[in-house]
């Protein structure tokens, strides 16, 4: 199997444009849009907080799915073939700011100053907000947002986070709240760790589940304990650490006009678990550079127009940062998409 191909339509470098093009953050989007552009013969530069490109392919998502040698060769290319300029460990903000992923920033540059620097600017930040429910014992030391979690064991995997940093889930116990992809990586890495026992937790069915019901089937092989219609309530602790939690059976309301059936909580059912470790994997939210006037929906996702530019000219989005949480594929394509209307708008503006 070869390395993915970021600059796919090109094997070589073309003729310079002169123009300089800036990327914030190195994930599918950022670096399909890097290819497109470099194949158009543009300078770029792609800065990046964590210790190499790759984005949560490479520290979200596990070995199982998409194996890491793929995505270092395939950036590897774009910096030796196209002579792309990387700047990793980087945070492009505009005041102070932090957020999940931020661990090994060493370097915060002012996206101010980037804009006087560069002829067009592609935010390409993602997701990177966990979402944790308000419930009693949320706080509680062994209770971790999944994508938090992935985050430390691919670190460790790719050798830049020791292991003594990844929660030891080597014979305990853990809960996985949720049952979209994440969820059902975040437990099978569990599996893969030594985990005891393995519970999913989902406040619909196994039909409902957004991973698939062949995941899940997958899991419950592996020995996971799946629990549909059920909700947590609160987290048990003692000593400031995870000791059960307290779930509460539900049944499903009577499709609303979307269609979708709604869990309604049963009185009287809660029952509880023990267990070492919560894991909430019920979703993440989109992280823009704060602080810019770039104009964002309620749900935090950057606003942008046909041409995927956003409310400042000149400063495009794409990814999950736009489209919210995604698969690969559709930053990808989202990423193509962008690069195309920064080419046009560049050699039509600019000329």
């Amino acid at each position: 199997m070869n390395g993915m191909r970021f600059a796919f339509l090109c094997r070589e470098k073309p003729h310079p444009t002169g123009r300089k093009i800036c990327i914030i953050g190195a994930g599918p989007a950022g670096l399909s849009a890097t290819g497109y552009l470099v194949c158009h013969g543009h300078e770029v530069h792609v800065y990046d907080k964590l210790p190499e490109p790759g984005g949560l392919m490479l520290f979200g998502i596990p070995e199982f799915r998409i194996p890491i040698y793929r995505v270092r060769e395939g950036y590897k290319e774009l910096e030796n073939v196209f002579e792309v300029k990387f700047y990793p460990n980087t945070k492009v903000s505009f005041g102070e700011e932090t957020e999940e992923g931020d661990d090994f920033v060493t370097n915060v540059v002012k996206f101010d100053e980037l804009v006087e620097k560069y002829d067009a600017i592609l935010i390409s930040t993602g997701t990177w907000n966990s979402v944790i429910p308000h419930i009693e014992g949320a706080e509680l030391a062994g209770v971790f947002p999944a994508l938090g979690y992935l985050f430390k064991i691919k670190s460790a995997k790719l050798g830049h986070l020791s292991w003594d940093n990844v929660p030891p889930v080597e014979g305990k116990r853990v809960m996985v709240i949720g049952a979209g992809h994440t969820a059902v990586d975040a437990a099978m890495e569990s599996l893969l760790l030594g985990a005891e026992k393995v519970y999913m937790s989902y406040r619909r069915t196994i039909r409902e589940a957004p991973a698939g019901a062949y995941e899940i089937n997958l899991l419950k092989k592996r020995g996971v304990k799946w629990l549909e219609l059920t909700v947590p309530v609160r987290i048990i602790g003692e000593s400031g650490k995870v000791k059960a939690i307290e779930l509460q059976k539900c049944r499903l309301s009577e499709p609303d006009e979307s269609g979708r059936r709604k869990p309604v909580p049963v009185e009287g059912s809660n029952f509880q678990i023990d267990v070492d470790y919560v894991i909430f994997a019920v979703g993440q939210s989109p992280t823009p550079p704060k602080g810019a006037n770039i104009a964002v929906d309620n749900k935090g996702r950057i606003i942008v127009d046909a041409r995927h530019m956003t409310s400042i000219e000149g400063v495009f989005a794409a990814g999950d940062v736009v489209t919210g949480p995604s698969k690969v594929g559709r930053a990808v394509l989202d990423g193509l998409l962008a690069a195309e209307s920064m080419h046009h708008w560049l050699m039509g503006v600019k000329e």
